[in-house]
Order: C-alpha cells, then structure tokens, then sequence
C-alpha cells in the first residue's frame, strides 16, 4: 500500500460530523499493518459498537489503519491521519471531527489536533509523556479515560498531561476507568459508552428527536 486504509461508517444522508478512530501499536515497527493486526482489530471493533449512536446524530465514523505498526518517532503516523483527514475533507467538506484514538493512537492524535477540522481528542488509555506536544490543542476539547489496572500506559502519565493541557485547551478531563486494563477487552461496553459519549459532546452534536 501506498496510502493507509480507511474503514467508512458514513451516516445516511449528509455527514454533520465524522469522528476519526487511531488504533494502537508498538513503540518501534516497520512491519505492515493486516487485517490480522489485533489493535487494529480492537479499534474495529469500537468503531462498529459506536457507528450506530453516531448515525443517530448524523456523524460518521471512519477508521484509520496505519501503513506500518511502529510509532518510530511518529512523523509517518502523524502523516497517515493527516492523510486520512485530508480525506474526510475531500469526501465530506470541512466537517468538524473528533479523534478517538486507543494507546498509540492517542498519541498520534495529540499530534495532528492542529489540524483545522479538529475539535478535540478523545484518548482511551492513552500513550502519553511529557514529550507529547500540547499546543496542537489550543481552543480544542480533550476527554481521556484510562484505568487503573493499565500495565501498558500509565495512568499517572495520563493525568500529568491532562493537567498540562488545561492552560492551553478549551477544556480537558480525565475519566478513572477504575479497576480496569488496557486492552479494553474487560469493560468493553464501559469503554464504548465513555468513547460515544465523549466524541459526541466534543462534536457539541445529538441524536436526533
């Protein structure tokens, strides 16, 4: 592949909104990213759990598969969901979008929230570090949840960067997960609910009557 690929959830009708998915990956990989690829299938799964919630309010929900697994220093993960937003701009006029990313792709989309359609991040157990930038989030919404049970991420890095970003952003909260990991397989519903939820309220979008 030359692109990455993108799964499509578009709403009926004309889309008021498009909420953009960023599955997770390792640190460090140039290895291609298939179907077979279990964060990518998490993410898939999340995005099939919230697509009808987000069709009740006219939003779409794409997801994005990466080109390679890695983070790698991020400049090609940030190009490939900038790739992909370009994308819903070319498809669907300049919507507003929320980034919903998992791990990783929390990260990657702290990264690209500069980007001129985005109105927030939505970051479920986030890779975060005080390296990651928080001026890409000026005048824009951030919601994280993370549990405590994460031996992956770090709770405390979430809330440390959170706490960062709330000079600089519209607004920003953390949920505790509780006693919850990072996979996001125990709480499946809890998660999808706080993920819905979230990019939704960011999106300042409803279902209709």
């Amino acid at each position: 592949m030359t692109d990455p690929h993108l799964t499509t959830y578009d709403a009926p009708g004309a889309a008021r909104a498009v909420i953009l998915v960023l599955h997770g990956g390792k640190p460090r990989s140039s290895e291609a990213i298939d179907g077979r690829s279990a964060s990518w299938g998490r993410a898939l799964w999340l995005q099939r759990s919230i697509a009808a919630r987000a069709h009740e309010a006219g939003v779409g929900v794409w997801l994005v598969r990466y080109l390679e697994r890695g983070w790698n220093g991020g400049v090609d993960r940030a190009a490939d969901a900038r790739w992909a937003l370009d994308t819903v701009r070319a498809t669907h006029g300049a919507v507003p979008v929320v980034l919903l990313g998992h791990s990783m792709g929390a990260r990657v989309a702290v990264h690209v929230a500069d980007d001129p359609s985005v109105r927030g991040v939505v970051g479920l157990a986030p890779w975060w570090s005080a390296q990651d930038p928080v001026s890409t989030l000026a005048g824009r919404r951030l919601v994280a949840a993370h549990g405590r049970r994460d031996r992956i991420t770090s709770f405390a890095e979430t809330a440390r960067y959170v706490e960062r970003a709330r000079p600089v952003a519209r607004s920003a909260e953390l949920h505790d997960m509780g006693a919850l990991g990072h996979y996001m397989i125990t709480g499946s519903r809890r998660w999808h609910d706080v993920a819905a939820d979230s990019a939704l309220e960011v999106l300042g979008v409803h279902a209709d009557p």
